[in-house]
């Protein structure tokens, strides 16, 4: 547990937590106890990709451990500016389908609203950390484009609250949003894409749940959970509440280098998650986004990961490997062969 947090975790609000997360390089390194020389380097970083470190996610990292997995998600490193080929700021050409504000619209069926920029934490590798939020900053009556775009388009059965992270919105804006949708006759579904419920749970309250259900659509919220270490007693709380709701809850991640891209912490993360009702849907290869190349596994390594996998969980806790290529009319599954641990 980490002392010295001017944010009672406990008693605040979910807004003052976000209000209150970290930004500045000096005070992550000064509150985990971490060795000075790692400043340079992550001052450097964070002029390109700012810090963004919430305080209940921060509590639960280890002082002194520059290697733990939570932070090593989160902490800014000199290595991201060194350039390398095939990292680019678009690495799945989201911005060609991103042909009016607020809308990403690249796969047949489905459609991806960008709620808000906004997100509780800014994760290195990010495949959207390049991505032009400024020009996806809705006023009400884009909003109002946005949604005629939906209703004229019978083919879009889904519609997924993206960002940065839809969570991160106030609750009136969801809940109007949620209404209008559900009002256009073709939607069958709406899925809700965060990582608000893993690094600040106290984000899922009644009025959340209020905002997201009671209309005709079936909810499904897929988290984004990469470590076992991120699943604590506060997270199970929130988890509990979205199951109590009827919301289908999926977990997607991504396989990066020093974070879990070893069989325990695979096996570690599907078993924490799958015990409390949340089910492993993808393992994500590494986007080629520039600034992440120090995160990236092969895809024989996590061919081989997955293939143990498969032999020491239930096929429901093993999780689909796939990876995004742009120009793809959805995402791309990676074969996988039985490897023995």
């Amino acid at each position: 547990m980490i002392h010295g947090s001017s944010v009672p975790v406990e008693s605040a609000s979910w807004q003052n937590l976000l209000a209150s997360s970290i930004t500045d390089p000096r005070v992550l390194l000064t509150r985990l106890q971490l060795d000075s020389s790692l400043l340079e380097g992550a001052l450097a970083a964070d002029r390109e990709f700012a810090l963004r470190v919430p305080e209940p996610y921060l509590q639960r990292m280890q002082p002194g451990d520059p290697n733990d997995p939570l932070l090593r998600q989160v902490l800014p490193l000199g290595e991201e500016l060194n350039e390398q080929p095939g990292y680019v700021a678009d690495p799945l050409g989201e911005q060609q389908s991103n042909t009016r504000p607020g809308i990403i619209h690249k796969y047949h069926g489905r459609l991806l609203l960008v709620v808000t920029a906004g997100c509780a934490i800014n994760c290195r590798y990010c495949f959207r950390r390049h991505f032009p939020y400024a020009d996806n900053n809705l006023s009400t009556a884009e909003w109002e484009q946005a949604l005629d775009y939906i209703r004229q388009d019978s083919s879009i059965n889904e519609v997924i609250y993206s960002g940065g992270d839809p969570l991160a919105a106030n609750d009136r804006r969801l809940a109007w949003l949620t209404r209008q949708i559900a009002d256009i006759p073709h939607i069958k579904r709406l899925r809700v894409h965060t990582r608000l419920p893993v690094v600040i749970p106290q984000r899922v309250t009644d009025e959340l749940i209020d905002a997201l259900c009671g209309t005709r659509l079936p909810v499904t919220m897929v988290l984004h959970c990469n470590h076992a270490n991120e699943v604590d007693a506060q997270m199970l709380g929130a988890i509990a509440r979205l199951r109590r709701a009827n919301i289908t809850l999926l977990n997607q991640a991504v396989l990066l280098r020093g974070v879990n891209d070893r069989l325990e912490a695979q096996i570690a993360l599907s078993e924490a998650l799958g015990d409390n009702g949340v089910l492993p849907y993808y393992l994500h290869l590494l986007d080629h986004v520039r600034g992440a190349s120090h995160f990236h596994c092969s895809d024989s390594e996590g061919q081989q990961l997955i293939g143990q996998l498969l032999t020491r969980l239930p096929g429901y806790l093993v999780p689909r490997l796939v990876k995004e290529v742009a120009g793809e009319l959805g995402k791309v599954p990676i074969h996988v062969d039985l490897v023995n641990p």
